[in-house]
């Protein structure tokens, strides 16, 4: 699969999943608005229903007062009554502050035996007398009724507003009317109030009152008939709310968190496709260097044993070394990138021999300086070397640091520059307990977003299509891991068409 249309794929299903995610959040936003716009509709509505309750309780209260202190009497309804039925009785009573405080009772006595022949009906005059004498009942009950309710009214706009705030409000009464609307609209949050007067001062406040949550209160104005000046406030507000608020979006947490885990788990998948394409592409690289650095050896091998088997040739001695010089040398070729390999495809396995021992690192490192030299200077180079370590004794495996000097020494011939010479420089000093093994060159340098790459396995950085630098991409894998088997850390440093640095550190021997 080519890498544009894995990319468009993965686009297209990494849009989808951010278009779910966003469909989803915009669901749980608009449940959460609309559970808050009706939380905030019914403590309103609570809110403004005990604000009434408190009017009407007033209104009950100054109702009964007026009663007991009416001049009328129930004597003169009475006599107003009499006649009106056989026995009949006027009970004038004072109710509760729930019920009406009077109440009209017309009882009759009891049935009295009359011998059959003796009832006589009363005369139609009789009848109308009756009638006239019950209208004048219902007119003036009316009229007293009217009276005492027009005192009520009269009483609560001169009188009622003329009181202290404090007198006017039964806060356990406020409490209990408040508790009793909330839990009819279905809210049995816990709830903190106060009360204040027009002017802003706290008049009242509950015992339990709480700060938290204030930010979400709830404001009612508190007789709101009366002149301004006579009003009040209550506010309340629900600790809780958030929560409570938050708890409609529990449902949709699971979708959500799946949706996530499946856009994670696609998000892996797509990086392992990725990532093994291009391991993938690497290996492709490999066989390709490998097959062309095959080739060239085997070529002049070729070559030397058809002049060697050619009888049609002389062959004098001069040639006869020669031919020998180049077999031997394209063999050792050969044998060092098979070896190379070999050592690779262990390390990978675990199963890589290493034979440690304690070994002087500046006596290797200059070992493999004096073999490089006459490299270097063919190229146009110069080596330099600094060892200034004063403790250069370590427990590694010898032939495979000197591999680990080698190789990195190898790359800095490899990637020189062509308009300026080689300069070549290794030292080693020491910081704490470690011993640090720099190797710099001023060659071409490694890009930036290549230079995290160059110790995966197979990683080349490109330099053209030209195949003018040799190699299988394994030997900055084979120097991280040799270091990471000696318990040391190797780093990077480049700029391109600066050079590069390469830094070692290794643990010292105790």
């Amino acid at each position: 699969m080519k890498r544009t249309t894995i990319t468009i794929i993965s686009l297209i299903i990494g849009a989808s999943f951010f278009g779910l995610l966003f469909l989803q959040g915009r669901i749980i936003t608009s449940m959460v608005k609309m559970r808050k716009e009706q939380f905030d509709e019914t403590v309103l509505r609570a809110l403004d229903q005990t604000s009434r309750d408190m009017e009407r309780n007033e209104t009950f209260r100054y109702l009964e007062e007026v009663a007991r202190r009416s001049a009328f009497s129930a004597d003169s309804l009475a006599a107003s009554a009499g006649g009106l039925l056989p026995g009949a009785t006027l009970n004038m009573t004072e109710g509760s502050a729930l019920d009406a405080p009077f109440a009209l009772s017309a009882q009759k006595t009891a049935r009295t035996r009359i011998p059959k022949g003796s009832l006589t009906l009363k005369s139609d005059a009789s009848i109308d007398v009756a009638n006239q004498r019950f209208q004048d009942f219902v007119k003036n009950a009316y009229l007293y009724q009217k009276g005492v309710l027009d005192e009520v009214i009269y009483t609560i706009l001169y009188n009622a507003s003329d009181k202290d705030f404090r007198e006017r409000v039964d806060f356990r009464l406020l409490d209990s009317n408040l508790r009793n609307e909330l839990e009819s609209a279905g809210i049995n949050l816990p709830y903190h109030f106060s009360v204040y007067d027009i002017e802003g001062r706290e008049v009242y406040r509950c015992a339990d009152y709480s700060d938290e949550g204030s930010d979400n209160s709830y404001t009612q104005t508190l007789f709101r008939n009366d002149p301004s000046q006579k009003m009040g406030q209550l506010r309340v507000h629900f600790p809780d709310m958030d929560t409570y608020i938050l708890g409609v979006a529990n449902k949709m947490i699971p979708v959500l968190v799946f949706t996530i885990l499946l856009f994670l788990t696609f998000s892996f998948t797509v990086w392992l496709i990725v990532r093994q394409k291009r391991e993938t592409e690497m290996k492709n690289d490999f066989i390709n260097n490998m097959t062309h650095e095959f080739k060239t050896p085997i070529s002049s091998i070729s070559l030397a044993a058809q002049m060697l088997g050619d009888k049609s040739i002389t062959k004098s001695e001069a040639m006869l070394d020669n031919l020998s010089s180049v077999i031997v040398g394209e063999t050792r070729r050969l044998r060092y990138q098979v070896e190379k390999v070999l050592q690779m495809s262990l390390y990978e396995r675990g199963n890589i021999r290493f034979n440690e021992k304690e070994i002087d690192a500046n006596v290797v490192i200059d070992d493999v300086v004096k073999t490089f030299q006459l490299k270097v200077k063919q190229s146009g180079g110069t080596l330099t070397a600094a060892l200034d370590a004063e403790d250069g004794a370590i427990f590694v495996d010898e032939m495979h640091f000197t591999n680990v000097i080698f190789n990195l020494m190898d790359n800095a011939v490899k990637y020189r520059r062509d308009d300026v010479p080689l300069e070549l420089r290794v030292s080693t000093s020491n910081q704490g307990q470690r011993l640090i093994v720099t190797v710099e060159d001023n060659g071409i340098g490694i890009r930036s977003e290549d230079l995290k790459h160059i110790f995966d396995r197979f990683y080349r950085v490109h330099t053209g299509n030209k195949h003018d630098v040799k190699g299988f991409g394994l030997g900055l894998a084979y120097v991280k891991g040799m270091v990471d088997l000696m318990h040391g850390t190797i780093k990077a440093e480049s700029q391109l068409r600066q050079g590069t640095r390469f830094v070692i550190s290794l643990p010292l021997i105790d």
